[in-house]
């Protein structure tokens, strides 16, 4: 079986995905994400679109999103690169992940630091660190085992 490759020869999945990302079969049905790479977006365009998917559960699609920014752009790329991983750890919590959820959320949030105080393009990198903090801090509680007696 060949891969997919786009005209440039890069790997690409042209199956369809769940709403999590998982691939699917070729022809399946209706309830599936666009195989295809969103396009990159000027940043208040991919801000306000992948706002849009995470509040409606899409953190897959939201991560594409970001992704597509931060590698098509020159400028503040760590930032964008952030917000990816940010997104795909709440992915990964959708697909019951905790292990993936904790570490990506911990890295995209440790890698923010140097916007620590800052909202560039309007992002509350304060917020975001502490709710990945938090977020990650309640998988890590759930992660350990009980105590022994």
């Amino acid at each position: 079986m060949t891969r997919d490759r786009d005209e440039a020869g890069r790997p690409r999945n042209a199956r369809p995905r769940d709403r999590t990302g998982r691939p699917l079969a070729r022809d399946a049905g209706n309830d599936t994400t666009p195989a295809e790479d969103p396009p990159a977006l000027p940043p208040d365009e991919a801000l306000d679109l992948a706002d849009r998917l995470l509040a409606d559960g899409n953190a897959f699609r939201a991560h594409e999103v970001f992704e597509a920014v931060w590698k098509s752009t020159d400028t503040d790329r760590e930032l964008w690169r952030s917000l990816a991983q940010l997104a795909v750890g709440i992915t990964h919590a959708q697909r019951g992940n905790a292990v993936g959820s904790r570490a990506l959320l911990l890295r995209g949030a440790e890698s923010m630091q140097p916007w620590a105080g800052t909202t560039p393009y309007g992002v509350d990198v304060d917020g975001l660190r502490a709710w990945a903090n938090d977020a990650a801090s309640t998988f890590e509680r759930a992660l350990r085992p009980p105590p022994l007696r």
